[in-house]
């Protein structure tokens, strides 16, 4: 998912998603609703920071929920921040990804 979402490709990215999958803050307001909520809010997003991009600094899994620590670059001489991200699956699609900012 995150080679995907570097190469900014939305369409492959929601692939990896259940068709009411959601992104939202921890414990917070939805973000992008639905797979086409989160294609369309992606493709915004890559249309405004082009050399948007995140890489993994640690990775943790428990049961059907996968725990990311990510760097994320917007540009690199840009806005840099840090992002635990929350992954639940339902199978193997992702149902929710809730964001620790």
């Amino acid at each position: 998912m995150i080679e995907v979402y570097n190469a900014q490709d939305a369409d492959a990215y929601v692939e990896y998603m259940t068709d009411n999958a959601a992104e939202a803050t921890y414990r917070g307001a939805v973000l992008r609703d639905g797979k086409e909520g989160v294609r369309s809010g992606l493709k915004a997003m890559f249309a405004q920071f082009p050399q948007n991009r995140a890489d993994i600094l640690t990775s943790y899994l428990m049961g059907e929920t996968v725990v990311l620590h990510e760097k994320v670059e917007r540009a690199p001489d840009g806005d840099k921040f840090e992002v635990m991200s929350v992954y639940t699956f339902e199978g193997d699609k992702v149902s929710r990804v809730e964001f620790i900012r």
